[in-house]
Protein backbone atom coordinates (compact mmCIF):
# COMPACT_ATOMS: atom_id res chain seq x y z
CA UNK A 1 0.00 0.00 0.00
CA UNK A 2 1.67 3.19 -1.32
CA UNK A 3 2.78 5.60 1.54
CA UNK A 4 3.71 9.33 1.86
CA UNK A 5 5.25 11.45 4.65
CA UNK A 6 4.05 14.78 6.11
CA UNK A 7 6.09 16.37 8.85
CA UNK A 8 7.74 13.28 9.28
CA UNK A 9 3.95 11.14 9.77
CA UNK A 10 4.03 8.94 7.37
CA UNK A 11 0.19 8.71 5.73
CA UNK A 12 -1.80 6.12 3.84
CA UNK A 13 -3.22 7.02 0.34
CA UNK A 14 -6.13 4.97 0.86
CA UNK A 15 -6.75 6.99 4.10
CA UNK A 16 -6.41 10.43 2.10
CA UNK A 17 -8.41 9.11 -0.86
CA UNK A 18 -11.49 8.09 1.27
CA UNK A 19 -11.15 11.13 3.22
CA UNK A 20 -11.12 13.24 0.13
CA UNK A 21 -14.28 11.38 -1.38
CA UNK A 22 -16.37 11.79 1.72
CA UNK A 23 -15.55 15.72 1.80
CA UNK A 24 -16.06 16.09 -1.02
CA UNK A 25 -19.70 14.22 -1.19
CA UNK A 26 -19.86 16.80 2.49
CA UNK A 27 -19.21 19.96 0.23
CA UNK A 28 -21.56 18.71 -2.16
CA UNK A 29 -24.13 17.82 -0.02
CA UNK A 30 -23.77 21.43 1.94
CA UNK A 31 -23.78 23.77 -1.84
CA UNK A 32 -26.75 22.01 -2.77
CA UNK A 33 -28.48 22.15 0.20
CA UNK A 34 -27.97 25.82 0.67
CA UNK A 35 -28.21 26.47 -3.08
CA UNK A 36 -31.69 24.61 -3.37
CA UNK A 37 -33.85 24.37 -0.26
CA UNK A 38 -34.97 27.73 -0.21
CA UNK A 39 -36.26 27.32 -4.06
CA UNK A 40 -38.01 24.23 -2.85
CA UNK A 41 -39.67 25.93 -0.49
CA UNK A 42 -41.03 28.68 -2.37
CA UNK A 43 -42.28 25.82 -4.92
CA UNK A 44 -44.04 24.01 -2.19
CA UNK A 45 -45.80 26.72 -0.58
CA UNK A 46 -46.81 28.44 -4.24
CA UNK A 47 -48.58 24.59 -4.90
CA UNK A 48 -50.46 24.61 -1.52
CA UNK A 49 -51.66 28.19 -2.42
CA UNK A 50 -53.00 26.81 -5.61
CA UNK A 51 -54.16 23.99 -4.43
CA UNK A 52 -56.49 25.92 -1.66
CA UNK A 53 -57.36 28.05 -4.84
CA UNK A 54 -58.46 25.38 -6.78
CA UNK A 55 -60.63 23.48 -3.68
CA UNK A 56 -62.17 26.72 -2.74
CA UNK A 57 -63.27 27.46 -6.92
CA UNK A 58 -64.23 23.33 -7.31
CA UNK A 59 -68.12 24.33 -7.88
CA UNK A 60 -67.02 26.66 -10.62
CA UNK A 61 -64.15 24.52 -12.47
CA UNK A 62 -63.55 24.46 -15.93
CA UNK A 63 -61.44 22.55 -18.79
CA UNK A 64 -59.02 25.46 -18.73
CA UNK A 65 -58.75 25.52 -14.98
CA UNK A 66 -58.47 22.15 -14.69
CA UNK A 67 -55.80 21.99 -17.46
CA UNK A 68 -53.41 24.79 -15.43
CA UNK A 69 -54.10 23.05 -12.08
CA UNK A 70 -52.67 19.60 -14.06
CA UNK A 71 -49.52 21.58 -15.50
CA UNK A 72 -48.76 23.24 -11.65
CA UNK A 73 -48.88 19.69 -10.71
CA UNK A 74 -46.67 18.22 -13.34
CA UNK A 75 -44.40 21.55 -12.61
CA UNK A 76 -44.31 21.21 -8.67
CA UNK A 77 -43.26 17.08 -9.32
CA UNK A 78 -40.57 18.23 -11.95
CA UNK A 79 -39.12 20.05 -8.95
CA UNK A 80 -39.39 17.17 -6.35
CA UNK A 81 -41.94 18.20 -4.75
CA UNK A 82 -44.64 15.44 -4.00
CA UNK A 83 -48.54 16.67 -5.13
CA UNK A 84 -49.85 14.22 -2.57
CA UNK A 85 -48.01 15.74 0.92
CA UNK A 86 -48.48 18.97 2.53
CA UNK A 87 -45.91 21.88 3.18
CA UNK A 88 -45.00 20.11 6.38
CA UNK A 89 -43.13 17.11 4.52
CA UNK A 90 -39.79 16.69 4.98
CA UNK A 91 -37.43 18.92 2.23
CA UNK A 92 -36.03 16.65 -0.30
CA UNK A 93 -32.93 19.55 -0.10
CA UNK A 94 -31.95 18.41 3.83
CA UNK A 95 -28.52 17.89 4.57
CA UNK A 96 -29.14 13.85 4.09
CA UNK A 97 -31.02 13.95 1.18
CA UNK A 98 -28.54 16.11 -0.41
CA UNK A 99 -26.10 14.09 0.40
CA UNK A 100 -27.90 11.33 -1.56
CA UNK A 101 -28.15 13.18 -4.27
CA UNK A 102 -24.72 14.09 -4.17
CA UNK A 103 -23.76 10.35 -4.55
CA UNK A 104 -26.24 9.80 -7.23
CA UNK A 105 -24.35 12.71 -9.35
CA UNK A 106 -20.75 11.23 -8.30
CA UNK A 107 -22.06 7.51 -9.11
CA UNK A 108 -23.82 8.70 -12.56
CA UNK A 109 -27.01 6.64 -11.05
CA UNK A 110 -29.69 9.54 -11.90
CA UNK A 111 -32.56 8.57 -10.37
CA UNK A 112 -34.16 11.09 -12.48
CA UNK A 113 -36.74 11.61 -9.56
CA UNK A 114 -35.33 14.88 -8.09
CA UNK A 115 -32.81 17.32 -9.85
CA UNK A 116 -31.66 21.17 -9.04
CA UNK A 117 -33.80 23.62 -10.28
CA UNK A 118 -32.02 26.96 -9.12
CA UNK A 119 -29.24 27.90 -12.27
CA UNK A 120 -26.90 28.36 -9.47
CA UNK A 121 -28.05 24.91 -8.56
CA UNK A 122 -27.46 23.69 -12.01
CA UNK A 123 -24.04 25.31 -12.59
CA UNK A 124 -22.77 23.48 -10.28
CA UNK A 125 -23.99 20.39 -10.34
CA UNK A 126 -22.11 20.44 -14.21
CA UNK A 127 -19.02 21.47 -12.56
CA UNK A 128 -19.67 19.14 -9.12
CA UNK A 129 -20.01 15.81 -11.94
CA UNK A 130 -17.72 17.45 -14.02
CA UNK A 131 -15.06 16.02 -11.00
CA UNK A 132 -17.18 14.37 -8.88
CA UNK A 133 -17.22 11.22 -11.78
CA UNK A 134 -13.31 10.94 -12.50
CA UNK A 135 -12.84 11.20 -8.00
CA UNK A 136 -16.14 8.30 -7.82
CA UNK A 137 -14.34 6.24 -10.40
CA UNK A 138 -10.76 6.63 -8.98
CA UNK A 139 -12.49 5.82 -5.70
CA UNK A 140 -13.90 2.57 -6.77
CA UNK A 141 -11.15 1.62 -8.68
CA UNK A 142 -9.11 1.89 -5.53
CA UNK A 143 -11.66 0.18 -2.81
CA UNK A 144 -11.92 -2.35 -5.55
CA UNK A 145 -8.32 -3.37 -6.00
CA UNK A 146 -8.29 -3.13 -1.85
CA UNK A 147 -11.20 -5.67 -1.99
CA UNK A 148 -9.29 -8.08 -4.39
CA UNK A 149 -6.26 -7.69 -2.16
CA UNK A 150 -7.93 -9.36 0.04
CA UNK A 151 -9.76 -11.60 -2.15
CA UNK A 152 -6.37 -13.14 -3.40
CA UNK A 153 -5.20 -13.21 0.56
CA UNK A 154 -7.98 -15.46 1.23
CA UNK A 155 -7.13 -17.27 -1.99
CA UNK A 156 -3.37 -17.60 -0.96
CA UNK A 157 -4.37 -18.65 2.67
CA UNK A 158 -6.64 -21.62 1.21
CA UNK A 159 -4.36 -22.69 -1.26
CA UNK A 160 -2.08 -24.71 1.72
CA UNK A 161 -2.31 -28.22 -0.28
CA UNK A 162 -1.34 -28.17 -3.90
CA UNK A 163 -3.86 -31.11 -4.46
CA UNK A 164 -6.83 -29.52 -3.45
CA UNK A 165 -5.43 -25.72 -5.10
CA UNK A 166 -7.84 -25.29 -7.82
CA UNK A 167 -11.12 -26.10 -5.32
CA UNK A 168 -10.39 -24.24 -2.33
CA UNK A 169 -9.98 -21.02 -5.31
CA UNK A 170 -13.68 -21.82 -6.36
CA UNK A 171 -14.65 -22.42 -2.61
CA UNK A 172 -12.69 -18.82 -1.94
CA UNK A 173 -14.24 -17.07 -4.93
CA UNK A 174 -17.55 -18.76 -4.09
CA UNK A 175 -17.56 -17.52 -0.27
CA UNK A 176 -16.89 -13.62 -1.23
CA UNK A 177 -19.79 -13.64 -3.97
CA UNK A 178 -21.86 -15.33 -1.42
CA UNK A 179 -21.30 -13.00 1.19
CA UNK A 180 -21.12 -9.72 -0.61
CA UNK A 181 -24.57 -10.91 -2.44
CA UNK A 182 -26.17 -11.01 1.35
CA UNK A 183 -24.11 -7.56 2.35
CA UNK A 184 -25.61 -6.02 -0.56
CA UNK A 185 -28.27 -7.45 -2.41
CA UNK A 186 -29.87 -9.75 0.15
CA UNK A 187 -29.77 -7.90 3.15
CA UNK A 188 -30.70 -4.49 2.39
CA UNK A 189 -33.86 -5.17 0.55
CA UNK A 190 -35.24 -7.02 4.23
CA UNK A 191 -34.64 -3.18 5.32
CA UNK A 192 -35.87 -1.13 2.69
CA UNK A 193 -39.01 -3.27 2.41
CA UNK A 194 -39.52 -2.48 6.45
CA UNK A 195 -38.62 1.32 6.40
CA UNK A 196 -40.61 1.86 3.18
CA UNK A 197 -43.50 -0.69 2.99
CA UNK A 198 -42.75 -2.18 -0.41
CA UNK A 199 -42.39 -6.03 -1.32
CA UNK A 200 -39.07 -7.79 -1.00
CA UNK A 201 -39.20 -7.98 -4.16
CA UNK A 202 -39.47 -4.81 -5.04
CA UNK A 203 -36.66 -3.90 -2.25
CA UNK A 204 -34.72 -6.37 -4.20
CA UNK A 205 -35.10 -4.91 -7.72
CA UNK A 206 -34.37 -1.15 -6.38
CA UNK A 207 -30.98 -2.95 -5.30
CA UNK A 208 -29.95 -4.44 -7.86
CA UNK A 209 -31.38 -1.26 -10.48
CA UNK A 210 -29.45 0.81 -8.04
CA UNK A 211 -26.27 -1.03 -7.60
CA UNK A 212 -26.09 -1.36 -11.71
CA UNK A 213 -26.54 2.26 -12.18
CA UNK A 214 -29.52 1.88 -14.15
CA UNK A 215 -30.99 3.96 -11.83
CA UNK A 216 -35.20 4.31 -13.37
CA UNK A 217 -36.02 5.85 -10.67
CA UNK A 218 -39.34 4.56 -10.39
CA UNK A 219 -38.54 3.03 -6.58
CA UNK A 220 -36.51 5.43 -4.87
CA UNK A 221 -35.52 5.61 -0.89
CA UNK A 222 -36.95 8.09 1.41
CA UNK A 223 -39.24 9.83 -0.73
CA UNK A 224 -42.75 8.98 0.86
CA UNK A 225 -44.63 11.77 2.36
CA UNK A 226 -46.59 9.89 4.93
CA UNK A 227 -43.73 8.35 6.48
CA UNK A 228 -40.90 9.91 8.94
CA UNK A 229 -37.26 8.53 8.61
CA UNK A 230 -34.74 8.77 10.51
CA UNK A 231 -32.12 12.02 9.51
CA UNK A 232 -29.42 10.12 8.37
CA UNK A 233 -31.38 7.16 6.36
CA UNK A 234 -30.45 8.74 2.77
CA UNK A 235 -26.86 9.24 4.17
CA UNK A 236 -26.51 5.41 5.24
CA UNK A 237 -28.39 4.54 1.61
CA UNK A 238 -25.88 6.66 -0.17
CA UNK A 239 -22.43 5.11 1.70
CA UNK A 240 -24.44 2.05 0.71
CA UNK A 241 -24.99 2.55 -2.61
CA UNK A 242 -20.95 3.97 -2.70
CA UNK A 243 -19.07 0.57 -1.07
CA UNK A 244 -22.36 -1.58 -3.33
CA UNK A 245 -20.56 -0.42 -6.32
CA UNK A 246 -17.07 -1.37 -5.72
CA UNK A 247 -18.31 -4.92 -4.29
CA UNK A 248 -20.31 -5.12 -8.17
CA UNK A 249 -17.77 -3.59 -9.96
CA UNK A 250 -15.17 -6.41 -8.52
CA UNK A 251 -17.49 -8.86 -9.19
CA UNK A 252 -18.08 -7.88 -13.01
CA UNK A 253 -14.17 -7.66 -12.86
CA UNK A 254 -13.44 -11.01 -11.51
CA UNK A 255 -16.14 -12.26 -14.33
CA UNK A 256 -14.77 -10.58 -17.46
CA UNK A 257 -11.51 -11.94 -15.97
CA UNK A 258 -12.71 -15.78 -15.45
CA UNK A 259 -14.34 -15.52 -19.40
CA UNK A 260 -10.98 -14.14 -20.73
CA UNK A 261 -9.01 -16.73 -19.01
CA UNK A 262 -11.08 -19.21 -20.92
CA UNK A 263 -11.21 -17.42 -24.49
CA UNK A 264 -7.53 -17.25 -23.88
CA UNK A 265 -6.97 -21.15 -23.04
CA UNK A 266 -9.42 -22.08 -25.94
CA UNK A 267 -7.11 -19.73 -28.51
CA UNK A 268 -3.66 -21.99 -26.99
CA UNK A 269 -5.38 -25.37 -27.35
CA UNK A 270 -6.84 -24.21 -31.08
CA UNK A 271 -3.13 -23.03 -31.77
CA UNK A 272 -1.22 -26.44 -30.01
CA UNK A 273 -3.68 -28.38 -32.11
CA UNK A 274 -2.56 -26.32 -35.05
CA UNK A 275 1.49 -26.85 -34.65
CA UNK A 276 1.07 -30.55 -33.89
CA UNK A 277 2.11 -33.19 -36.17
CA UNK A 278 -0.32 -35.07 -38.42
CA UNK A 279 -0.28 -38.44 -38.54
CA UNK A 280 0.15 -39.60 -41.91
CA UNK A 281 -1.86 -42.13 -43.51
CA UNK A 282 0.30 -45.65 -44.68
CA UNK A 283 -0.84 -46.94 -48.18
Amino acid sequence: MSHFTIYCVRVSWSVVLLLGYFLYLFLGAAVFQALERQAEANTRHSFQLEKLTFLTNYSCLDGPALERFVQIIISAWEKGVNPSGNSTNPSNWDFSSSFFFAGTVVTTIGFGNLSPSTVGGQVFCVFYALFGVPLNLTFLKHLGGSMNGHLKSLERNAQKSRNHRQVMKILTVTFFFTFGTVIFLVFPPLIFSYVEGWTYGESFYFAFITLSTIGFGDYVVGTDPDKHYIPIYRSLAGVWIVVGLAWMALLLNVGSGVVERAVRQRKRSRQEDKHSPKEECCT
